[in-house]
C-alpha cells in the first residue's frame, strides 16, 4: 500500500491566495515516530510564531543523510528544507536556523551494549576510560568524527542496520546513540540481545537546527524569526517538555555518570551564550 505524502498544512490565507509549491522535508525514517512527531510540531510552532503562509509536503522518495544534505545544499535539490546536526561544512552548504530544535538533546548519547558486558560500564568516568572500548557508528554520521576527534575506537558501517549485528557479534563494544532515538530501537527487532547501558551519559556540545536550501533565504529568515519568538514566548520549551520531559526523567540523565566530549565540529557561531535555548539538568 502506497503511503500518502503527509501535507502540514500551516497558512492562514486562503488556498488560492498562496503562491509556490509546497516546501519539501524529508521522509521520515522508520523507527522514530516520537521525534519525529516532535520535529513536526516544532516545525508547525516556528509557521505559527512566524504568522507565515507556508505549507509544507513531506518527500516520498527515501534518503540516506548524505543524500539529504547533497539535495538541499543545492539549488536544484529535491528538498527544501530538513533538520539535522550542525557542523561547520553544513552551515557552509546550507542557510542555519541557529536556534537548537531539541534543545541540545542530540549531543546527550547512551549506549546499547551486550547484555552480558553491563558490568564494564559501572565504575566509567572519564574519556580515557571509555578509550578501552570501540564504538559502532554510520560512516557518514558527524558523530563519528567527534568521537574519534576524542580520541576513541570507531568501527563505522555505510548502513545503519549493520550497526546492531556488529555489537551483537562482538565487533564493536556499544553503539551510542541519542536519547531520544534509543527506547524505539531497543524496542525493536535489530536490537534483540541488546540492552540500554543504565550507567554513563556521553555528552558533548551539539545542536540540531532546521536547515534551509541557499536559495530560500525567505523561507530562512520566516522560520528564525518564528523560532526565536517560541524561545522568547516559552512555548519551544513547553513542547519540548512535553515530548521528552518523561524520556529524561526515565533515564536518569542527571543521575548517570556524564562522560564529556569536546565537538570539533561546532561552528564558532553556535549560540552557547543563549540559556534559553539549552536544556540544563
Amino acid at each position: 500500500m502506497k503511503r500518502r505524502p503527509l501535507m502540514l498544512m500551516l497558512a492562514s490565507a486562503p488556498m488560492w491566495a498562496r503562491a509556490g509549491a509546497p516546501l519539501v522535508f524529508p521522509m521520515h525514517e522508520p523507527g522514530r515516530e516520537s521525534h519525529w512527531r516532535y520535529l513536526l510540531a516544532v516545525l508547525k510552532l516556528a509557521a505559527e510564531r512566524a504568522d507565515t503562509d507556508h505549507e509544507f509536503l513531506e518527500s516520498q522518495e527515501p534518503m540516506t543523510q548524505v543524500r539529504v544534505i547533497r539535495e538541499l545544499s543545492g539549488r536544484t535539490g529535491r528538498l527544501d528544507l530538513a533538520w539535522t546536526m550542525t557542523s561547520i561544512e553544513r552551515e557552509q552548504q546550507m542557510i542555519p536556523i541557529r536556534v537548537p530544535v531539541d534543545r541540545g538533546l542530540i549531543g546527550c548519547r547512551i549506549a546499547l551494549v551486550r547484555r552480558e558486558h553491563v558490568g564494564r560500564w559501572a565504575e566509567l568516568r572519564t574519556p580515557e576510560q571509555l578509550k578501552r572500548f570501540t564504538a559502532g557508528q554510520g560512516a557518514d554520521w558527524p558523530d563519528t568524527d567527534i568521537l574519534r576527534d576524542n580520541g576513541l575506537p570507531v568501527q563505522t558501517a555505510s548502513r545503519y542496520e549493520v550497526l546492531f549485528d556488529m555489537l551483537r557479534r562482538g565487533r564493536v563494544d556499544y553503539f551510542p546513540r541519542a536519547v531520544f532515538e534509543i527506547d524505539d530501537e531497543a524496542a525493536g527487532g535489530l536490537a534483540q540481545d541488546l540492552i540500554i547501558e543504565p550507567h554513563v551519559l556521553i555528552r558533548y556540545p551539539a545542536a540540531s537546527y532546521l536547515f534551509v536550501r541557499p536559495d530560500r533565504p525567505q523561507l530562512a529568515a520566516d522560520l528564525e524569526r518564528g523560532m526565536e519568538a517560541a524561545v522568547a514566548d516559552g512555548s519551544l520549551q513547553r513542547l519540548f517538555q512535553r515530548y521528552f520531559g518523561d524520556l529524561i526523567t526515565r533515564h536518569r540523565l542527571s543521575q548517570r555518570a556524564t562522560i564529556p566530549l569536546r565537538n570539533p565540529l561546532l561552528p564558532p557561531a553556535t549560540p552557547l551564550q543563549r540559556p534559553a535555548y539549552w536544556l540544563v539538568f
